[in-house]
């Protein structure tokens, strides 16, 4: 009989398969502190919580049986996932539960948006029958632009389309061939920001995505815009905004989402004339709520009993002999795929890992995860990308994958290449792991280099001239920036090159700008390990 804790509210129409299932004893038990949990969890198998219950490593070292951790939502944020790997425990949460739920909301907040309805709702019941200052727009022949076209965003285009809008949207991993399909055209950001009459974003936030709408953005907006954030506080800067509206360059804006929530009393949004507010309600549905109960039960049961799973969001299991080959492989992966994230313009179409020396023996297709965890979780966040979860999501925008043996097999050095194609260009990096030892990058396209993958790196390509190097290094010395390490890889003399250098801060946008007004310089990358 398998034991499983449930320690968070949750319907029981949401528990009923493990409720009915004959080898499973359900125990209901919330309100719980750590304390409280740790005294009980060691007699558990399985445990399912929603947002409220903190899975802390302590927790877990105290759960000597548990093998599964559900989360009857999205975000894991309040689960130790480093612990529940390290312990072997599979963690599982619902990603499509609230897929719908979310969409509607937005959809609905839009139509509220466009009608006034909140603000002639609130003048109405307050005794006032003012039919004069509510004058709305339709949403027929207007066009909505779409920030991020996940599961979201693809679906709140389709409900969109049937109110016989024109869909634009940006999503640099959706291939034309299933935006047409869609009925979305793809534009840039900065198109889309200069055409659309609604807005909609639907990123995760990341540090590339916060702030992703701000002044600059704002001072070439279509004027008159309309603006949604049913996805992420910060992804639009809520400073910035207030001063859009009162230019009027934005005509009103409908957030479910705050930066920092919940909001402080005097947050302008909550007294603004022109901004509807909701507390975080896009998940917030019977529907929704049990939906994502349902999916993780029945994955807790599948887990229970060792059978196919879906949906964890830790390590998958590797078998131990090949583990114990490819475990110094997997960081080094990781940390290439991100590098070529950051080096590369275009939606990524292929990725291609090729091995060499002992490697090309070896079953090294479980290397494709950890590439597209570092390559994915740069532009999706790293809370939603995993060695799990990747490779379904490269699929899902049409990126397509290979593995194969490099021409150069049986080289006594065990090399990775990884090739990246987007629409725009193709890059490649190799790199050399040893068992005990940090993984090294080797090469960056054709140029021998050696590079520990940490820290902050900036990546020059130029031509080279004599020179340079002493007028970058002033550069960045008049900035206060230090430079740790330094080198230039190069095929021959005076032909281009490619310098690296390993600071120890940060480079502004503005030394960036200032490194590519030497002439010989031609590109300039940042590239950050963390």
């Amino acid at each position: 009989m398998f034991k499983v804790l449930v320690t968070d509210p949750i319907s029981d129409f949401g528990l009923q398969q493990l409720i009915g299932a004959e080898d499973v004893a359900l125990s209901q038990i919330t309100g719980l502190c750590e304390e409280e949990l740790i005294s009980i969890i060691s007699s558990y198998d399985a445990l399912l919580v929603r947002s409220q219950t903190k899975v802390t490593r302590r927790v877990m070292e105290a759960g000597s049986r548990l093998k599964v951790i559900a989360r009857a939502g999205v975000g894991v944020d309040n689960i130790d996932l480093e612990a529940a790997t390290s312990r072997g425990i599979i963690v599982v949460n619902a990603p499509d539960g609230n897929t719908v739920t979310t969409c509607e909301h937005t959809f609905a907040m839009m139509m509220a948006l466009a009608r006034h309805i909140p603000q002639a709702y609130a003048k109405t019941i307050a005794g006032h029958w003012d039919r004069k200052s509510f004058l709305g727009v339709e949403l027929r022949n207007k066009v909505l632009g779409v920030l991020g076209l996940g599961r979201i965003g693809i679906e709140l285009s389709k409900r969109a389309a049937a109110f016989g809008m024109d869909i634009v949207g940006y999503d640099p991993y959706l291939s034309k061939e299933r935006a047409d399909k869609l009925g979305i055209k793809l534009l840039t950001m900065d198109e889309i920001i200069r055409t659309a009459d609604f807005l909609s974003v639907h990123t995760p936030l990341t540090k590339e995505t916060h702030h992703l709408i701000a002044r600059p953005q704002f001072n070439v907006m279509k004027r008159g815009m309309r603006i949604v954030n049913c996805a992420r506080g910060g992804i639009i800067d809520e400073v910035s905004l207030m001063e859009a509206l009162d230019k009027g360059i934005v005509a009103g804006a409908a957030f479910d989402v705050f930066e920092n929530e919940p909001p402080v009393a005097e947050h302008p949004f909550l007294k603004h004339p022109k901004i509807i507010v909701t507390p975080h309600l896009g998940a917030s549905t019977l529907e929704a709520q049990e939906n994502v109960a349902l999916d993780v039960s029945e994955q807790v049961i599948h887990i229970l009993r060792n059978e196919p799973f879906k949906n964890a969001v830790n390590m998958p299991v590797v078998p131990k002999e090949l583990l114990n080959k490819l475990q110094p492989c997997f960081a080094l992966c990781e940390q290439l795929g991100k590098s070529l994230a950051q080096m590369t313009d275009g939606a990524v179409r292929e990725v291609a890992v090729e091995c060499e020396g002992n490697l090309a023996d070896l079953d090294t297709s479980l290397l494709i995860p950890y590439v597209l965890k570092g390559l994915l979780s740069h532009h999706l966040g790293s809370e939603r990308v995993n060695v799990v979860n990747a490779v379904h999501l490269a699929k899902s925008r049409d990126i397509h994958l290979l593995v194969r043996k490099s021409v150069l097999a049986q080289s006594s050095t065990s090399e990775i290449t990884i090739r990246l194609k987007t629409t725009i260009e193709e890059r490649w990096v190799s790199g050399s792991a040893l068992p005990g030892a940090q993984g090294r990058i080797t090469r960056i396209g054709p140029y021998p280099v050696d590079i520990t993958p940490e820290g902050y790196v900036l990546l020059i390509s130029q031509n080279d001239k004599p020179g340079i190097i002493g007028r970058v290094g002033n550069l960045l010395g008049n900035n206060g920036i230090n430079i740790a390490t330094m080198q230039v890889g190069r095929n021959e003399i005076g032909g281009s090159a490619v310098m690296i250098l390993k600071i120890d801060n940060k480079a502004s946008a503005n030394v960036i700008e200032a490194l590519l007004e030497i002439p010989e310089i031609k590109r300039v990358r940042e590239i950050i390990f963390d």
